[in-house]
């Protein structure tokens, strides 16, 4: 178990083993970002997928395996909000871990305590370390035959004893949050502070359970042993053969319905992807400007939409949100669109496409929970607009980069040269000097679009080439225009009808 935020809790060495979219213009857009949205199921296991019989129990049974780490906490977390909206009665944990990342079991510890139906804790066949205190945060506990719970000391990551001072402050803490979780419920409390402090005595009536000096690990057996006035179970609520054992006790044979969740590939990659949330967006954001600055659609929308399809993707698998924020990145992406190719200078349609992109990233990445009110307080979104916000910066710097070194003129003056007519590749002109024609002599004058016009690029007029900008809307190369002004760096031209 990771402590603030890289320190381990492990068992004691005597324990048991462990997108460019022009809104109609550039054909095949919608089709790929149908694709990309299909990235977001893809990634599931058909185990995922809340199918429940209209019986009288719902139960959701998510996987706690191997180390306590991100993909355990994304899982829990996504399983949680599936099962509040879909009415879940019960979740049951079925566990086996040697621990991991205190961090991680403070959020899943969270995640938990959102749930406002019953949540079970099914030891199969190991609770140690972090596995303990996440134990302790359910209602109830049970064991399988061979279950086995504690030993959740904190050490280094590398096994190391931590420092004197600094053990005893996240002993205390971690023994102050236990006993915040455990009050009402028996034994808990004093039980699993004797798995955490070596220091700690267990001892209930006269007799003495767990003395000075050693860490307390539990056998199921001794788990449900009874002590005090009256009689309470020690840790454990019971012991179940199997989980369809524990199922049928906890509901009765029959009268369930179990939804069985699986940590896949996709929280495996997760993890990753969120940690390089920032680079992602920046990159995304950089490829759909250059797009929708280039005639056509091509290899800087694709890798765009993809860029930010994972974005979207890993906040998804991290449970973070639904499919919501992918809806609004849309509807901003299809505003920003229209103003710039069928209605520019409007700037009120950018502003609100702008708007709903940033916001839909920063509500894809907070942490909201189903039949919650969102948080007033800011520290919810503190993270993600961290995130956005280096995405964007990332992004400036990134086109600053490609403005300098790009060559004759960067990045602007590059950026629709390729297309010409009849394929042949020519300079554009300046409107007066070095062979350009006057400005009279331009207007009123017919061409042809030498470029695909989205809704700059380059014009054709009396062999000469010149930069110029369709007033609404889009063209085509070889589309015929006319000259109807004059603009500060190039011509304005309407495609003739």
């Amino acid at each position: 178990m990771e402590i603030l935020p890289h320190l381990p809790i492990t068992a004691s060495l005597h324990a048991r083993r462990h997108p460019g979219i022009n809104l109609g213009v550039r054909r095949g857009f919608f089709s790929i970002v149908i694709g990309a949205l299909g990235l977001l199921s893809t990634g599931l296991s058909s185990a995922d997928q809340p199918v429940f019989k209209a019986t009288s129990a719902k139960v959701v049974v998510i996987p706690i395996r191997g180390q306590i780490a991100k993909p355990e906490l994304y899982i829990l977390r996504r399983g949680l909000k599936e099962a509040i909206e879909d009415k879940v009665d019960t979740i049951v944990l079925d566990m086996e871990t040697p621990g991991g990342s205190l961090e991680v079991t403070f959020e899943m510890l969270k995640a938990l305590g959102k749930f406002p139906g019953k949540t079970v804790t099914y030891i199969n066949r190991e609770a140690i370390s972090a596995g303990a205190l996440i134990s302790a945060g359910t209602d109830e506990i049970y064991f399988a035959p061979d279950g086995i719970i504690g030993a959740a000391a904190p050490v280094l990551a590398t096994g190391m004893e931590i420092e004197a001072t600094m053990r005893g402050k996240i002993v205390s803490y971690l023994k102050a949050r236990v006993r915040s979780m455990s009050e009402g419920k028996g034994h808990r409390g004093e039980v699993i502070s004797a798995m955490i402090d070596m220091e700690s005595e267990l001892k209930i009536g006269d007799e003495v359970i767990k003395q000075k000096g050693e860490l307390l690990s539990l056998t199921a057996q001794e788990a449900v042993k009874t002590y005090g006035d009256p009689p309470q179970p020690l840790l454990g609520a019971g012991i179940a053969e199997n989980l369809g054992v524990l199922l049928d006790r906890l509901h009765g044979a029959g009268n369930y319905s179990v939804k069985n969740l699986e940590v896949t590939w996709s929280e495996r990659v997760a993890q990753y992807l969120t940690r390089i949330t920032p680079l992602l967006l920046g990159l995304g954001l950089v490829c759909l400007f250059i797009e929708f600055k280039t005639p056509g659609f091509g290899v800087f929308g694709i890798s765009g939409i993809t860029l930010l399809g994972l974005v979207f993707f890993g906040q998804f698998i991290a449970g973070l949100s639904g499919h919501e924020p992918v809806v609004f990145f849309l509807l901003g992406l299809g505003l920003l669109a229209a103003e710039l190719f069928f209605f520019p200078g409007v700037m009120l349609l950018a502003v609100s496409g702008a708007a709903l992109m940033l916001g839909s990233l920063v509500w894809a990445m907070t942490d909201l929970w189903p039949r919650e009110p969102i948080p007033t307080s800011g520290g919810v979104f503190v993270m993600p607009l961290v995130n956005v916000l280096s995405g964007v910066a990332l992004a400036v710097l990134l086109f600053i980069v490609l403005l300098k070194f790009l060559p004759k003129g960067g990045l602007w003056n590059r950026m629709v040269l390729d297309a010409a007519v009849a394929g042949v590749p020519a300079p554009a002109r300046p409107l007066i000097g070095n062979g350009g024609a006057s400005a009279a002599d331009l207007l009123g004058k017919t061409g042809i679009a030498a470029t695909a016009l989205f809704p700059s690029g380059q014009v054709d007029v009396d062999g000469r080439r010149y930069e110029a900008r369709l007033g609404m809307g889009f063209a085509e190369a070889g589309t015929p225009v006319v000259v109807t002004g004059l603009a500060e760096f190039g011509l304005i031209v309407e495609v003739l009808s």
